[in-house]
């Protein structure tokens, strides 16, 4: 029991969101007891009001004055309560909080202005410019009047109806935003990338606006993912309940049928703060992220908001959408900052695919391998050791009987099964390039004052035993098997099932062989991995991933080698792709995605070649000629694949001194939510020094930020093989990232 500061107690059990307001600005509401919200007019009885929003269980409130006639409906009210507990929600309100109408107020004085403005330029500046089609066509139009969406009528009423957002010059583009000169122009439909990313976005603000009419907080990130959208919100009191999720998607729905114009507006970031005086975050972003003099907002309807876009025409372009989850975050994934709630949600073009999602979601969570663990008593995990699994006796069972079959094949196939040590002096890795970026994420201890540490992964391991006594081409190709345990020190954050774990062991096998040799043993590989797939009844897909730009090595070396994974594809009969210049600076691979049940695709093969660790190690063998120093290749395979992601994730890099800060607060951003971070601010090394010797060391992301980064509150993403994806948000990168993690994705860097 609680009492209120006007006398009112309230008994709340079960009682998810309770918020109380007495004589606010707001406006004031009775207070009925049991009932979700009650709001009107001042009562002429002069009962004291209360505004109460209850989400889930049982409410009773009394009054030290109650209005006349209240007393004799208490009993009925009691009755009522109960059958309102059973559909406990929230509801919008009435009226909305006042920064809402303040904000609209500002907008529409800076759009009258922003609307003159463009009609003088379209009066005095526009021009005749050619838009070119992807078919090669080219469409006359008016620069500074002209839209995407008018050149899509033109076309067909058909596209126009369906084109989800514009590609100008390679760069997205709102339809209705006017040309500003020659240009390359595509009409983009949801089953494109880039305008699935814009429909989230613009869902995202739809969902934004009805957050703002129900809870009244503070808007903060409200991006789009892989797989929807989310919008973050901070609240004074209280938190968000899946009980919200109808009200939520019933306001989400009328938005959606008034056809809302999403309208861009560039505003100056001075009167940026005095519109969004009442959310310090949004001053924030402005104040920490946004140095230049203007920025960009978008309106629909009430909602205004800081965004670069672009968005959909109107919100009823959206024709189906579901708000499906709930959880607490940290602004910015920083613990020691505000707690916020986060919603996130899906949509889609039409219902059909809705259904066809929800079904996906439904099969997905019953074949969760969690649930099923736990259901079949086949493993658990235990506090007292984060991270590493107990396998109960059925799941031991599988366990062993799986490595028993793997065995098995290894036998077959000429592989010889070693057992290499788990704990190495730290020179060893030292040798291998993993001390210098990897050591935070090994279990290390000191030992008569040396320091050592348990391994996580066993290719060093491997390379002493080629390198214990001198080697004959005679013995080529060596295949080396281990099942040895293996540890990553994860943060206990992000341990999750056996997806994220601290202790692991996997089929790991290492192949020593000459460069005549690698087309013969990718074959075998290949015949492996059908073997294994065959009895599982996995299908699968191959990609050939070939010479990066920035590669290591002789250019002759890489064209044999890539000559002969591809001729061993071509053999394998099997069919495949090619991924030019995606392949790992130290040497080309094959990767295999293998389909589940459900029909989704999952990174869990790689067969990939090492032309830089035999160097590292000064590996060498006496060739049939009596040459006694030529250099082996590594071939590094895995069929079942490991249940755990590269940890050596980012790189931040900071181009000069002036962004060092920039880049130690993204580092942080990212060390906080469990990705694996470090950031170069030698001063001593170049930009393109810090670049390469990221690459070296097999980060799988390097993070370019400089002047324009920082005022943007964005980061320049490049991968160790050298593929470029350019700028994208901290914010969304570390959303990518952590579903890169979770899905195990091995490929991240051509993913993501």
């Amino acid at each position: 029991m609680a009492a209120s500061k006007s006398g009112a107690t309230l008994a709340t059990p079960c009682i998810s969101r309770l918020r109380l307001r007495i004589g606010r600005s707001r406006g004031s509401f009775l207070v009925a007891p049991g009932a979700r919200a009650v709001s009107g007019t001042p009562s002429p009885d002069g009962a004291k009001r209360i505004r109460l929003t209850l989400k889930a269980g049982r409410m009773e409130a009394t009054e030290a004055q109650i209005g006349a006639g209240e007393g004799k409906k208490r009993e009925a009210e009691k009755k009522k309560n109960k059958e309102v507990a059973a559909d406990c929600g929230c509801t919008e309100l009435n009226p909305w909080p006042e920064y809402i109408n303040e904000r609209l107020a500002m907008y529409h004085k800076l759009k009258a202005e922003h609307d003159l403005l463009l009609a003088e330029r379209a009066a005095k500046e526009s021009r005749p410019i050619k838009v070119t089609l992807p078919d090669g066509k080219s469409v006359d139009a008016a620069s500074w009047k002209t839209t995407p969406y008018q050149i899509a009528c033109g076309i067909s009423q058909g596209l126009a109806d369906n084109t989800v957002i514009a590609r100008v010059n390679k760069v997205v583009w709102d339809l209705d935003r006017p040309l500003e000169g020659d240009c390359t122009l595509e009409l983009l439909k949801f089953d494109d990338e880039d305008a699935q990313a814009v429909y989230w976005h613009s869902s995202a603000h739809i969902m934004g606006e009805a957050m703002e009419r129900i809870y009244g907080g503070c808007l903060c990130y409200g991006p789009p993912i892989e797989n929807g959208f989310y919008y973050d919100m901070f609240l004074d009191d209280g938190c968000v309940s899946s009980n919200d999720f109808p009200a939520l998607e019933t306001l989400c729905k009328k938005i959606m049928k008034e056809k809302q114009l999403f309208e861009r507006l560039e505003v100056r970031k001075e009167t940026l703060l005095e519109m969004f005086k009442y959310n310090k975050f949004k001053c924030r972003i402005l104040n920490e992220k946004v140095n230049t003099p203007t920025t960009t907002v978008y309106r629909c309807g009430p909602l205004i908001d800081l965004c670069r876009g672009p968005h959909v025409r109107h919100t009823g372009k959206i024709k189906a959408m579901k708000v499906h989850k709930n959880s607490s975050t940290y602004w910015e994934g920083k613990s020691d900052m505000e707690t916020l709630q986060r919603i996130y949600g899906i949509s889609f073009p039409d219902a059909k695919m809705l259904k066809e999602w929800e079904k996906f979601q439904e099969e997905a969570k019953n074949r969760d391998h969690r649930k099923i663990g736990r259901d079949q008593e086949l493993y658990f995990f235990h506090e007292l050791s984060p991270g590493s699994c107990f396998f109960l006796p059925k799941g031991a069972y599988i366990y062993n009987t799986l490595i028993e079959f793997i065995r098995s094949e290894y036998r077959k196939r000429g592989f010889q099964e070693v057992v290499s040590p788990n704990i190495y002096n730290s020179k060893l890795w030292v040798t291998s390039g993993h001390w210098q970026h990897y050591s935070d994420n090994m279990f290390s201890f000191e030992v008569e004052k040396e320091i050592f540490a348990l391994k996580p992964m066993n290719c060093p391991g491997h390379c002493l035993m080629f390198d214990h006594r001198p080697r004959s081409w005679r013995e080529l190709p060596l295949r080396l098997a281990d099942f040895g345990v293996l540890h990553r020190n994860e943060l206990s954050g992000t341990l999750t099932g056996l997806t994220r774990v601290r202790r692991f062991q996997q089929d790991d096998a290492h192949i020593f062989c000459t460069m005549e040799q690698i087309e013969s043993e990718i074959k075998n590989c290949l015949g492996f991995l059908r073997a294994v797939y065959d009895v599982f009844g996995f299908s699968f897909k191959l990609n050939l991933s070939t010479r990066p730009e920035k590669y290591l090595g002789d250019i002759e070396v890489w064209n044999q080698a890539e000559k002969q994974l591809e001729n061993s594809l071509n053999e394998f009969g099997e069919k495949w792709e090619l991924n030019p210049g995606d392949g790992a600076f130290y040497g080309p691979k094959i990767d295999i995605q293998i389909k589940d049940a459900i029909g989704r695709y999952h990174q869990c093969a790689t067969i990939q070649l090492d032309f830089q660790l035999p160097i590292r190690f000064d590996l060498t063998y006496v060739s049939h000629d009596g040459a006694d120093k030529k250099r082996p290749v590594i071939i590094h395979r895995a069929i079942l694949g490991p249940l755990w992601l590269s940890p050596q994730q980012v790189m931040v890099v900071p181009v000069g001194p002036t962004c060092d800060e920039y880049a130690q607060k993204v580092k942080q951003q990212f060390h906080d939510v469990g990705l694996m971070a470090d950031v170069d601010v030698d001063p001593g090394c170049t930009l393109n020094k810090k670049i390469r010797n990221a690459q070296l060391a097999q980060y799988n992301f390097i993070l370019v930020v400089g002047e324009k980064e920082k005022a943007s509150g964005t980061v320049n993403i490049r991968t160790r093989d050298n593929k470029v994806h350019g700028e994208r948000t901290v914010a969304g990168t570390v959303e990518r990232l952590l579903q890169l993690k979770a899905a195990r994705c091995k490929n991240s860097e051509e993913e993501f």
